[in-house]
């Protein structure tokens, strides 16, 4: 970095750095969901979050699964509802409480998971290949910093604290 580089980069008010993240992730939004849709994935981004959380988090309930990806349970039981009907997700009976049923991914629906999975890191590869090692990695240190944040806040305001077994933390919500 340059010194005027950074200079610049400690003069910066979070308000300032909040403003232009804010504006480049919407264009981030934007553009990831301009590729999805051209690249023809099966799953919309909500179902690839429900199937990514099964899949990589094992069977659950539908009240687990609504609070480990932040969504209402109506919502996830309409779009598990799709997800059932398309094949990609079963209900099992939940071993604990019979009245209940636990969620898992089937077989087609683990493997439009791997599928979307390799789509999007093929895809990302081919566009941080020219960048330098030391710059994808601090995209991506920095990315996951922002991300583990952002699930800590959103727990906190939901007043229910670091979230119990962390999965969400862990990054392994992705599709």
């Amino acid at each position: 970095m340059s010194a005027g580089a950074a200079a610049l980069a400690e003069t910066v008010s979070a308000e300032a750095a909040a403003s232009g993240l804010g504006a480049e992730m919407v264009r981030l939004m934007r553009l990831f969901a301009a590729w999805t849709q051209r690249a023809g994935f099966e799953c919309g981004a909500a179902d690839r979050v429900l199937l990514a959380r099964l899949v990589t988090c094992g069977r659950c309930r539908a009240t687990d699964l609504a609070a480990d990806v932040f969504l209402d349970l109506s919502t996830v039981s309409r779009q598990v509802r799709s997800l059932v009907d398309r094949g990609l997700v079963e209900r099992h009976p939940d071993p604990e409480d019979r009245r209940g049923s636990l969620l898992g991914a089937t077989e087609a629906g683990r493997a439009a998971y791997r599928s979307a999975v390799r789509r999007r890191e093929a895809e990302l590869t081919r566009l941080l290949e020219p960048w330098p090692a030391e710059d994808r990695a601090h995209l991506t240190r920095l990315l996951k910093r922002l991300n583990d944040d952002l699930v800590d806040s959103t727990y906190t305001s939901l007043g229910t604290g670091q979230h119990p077994v962390g999965e969400a933390r862990q990054g392994d919500l992705h599709a």
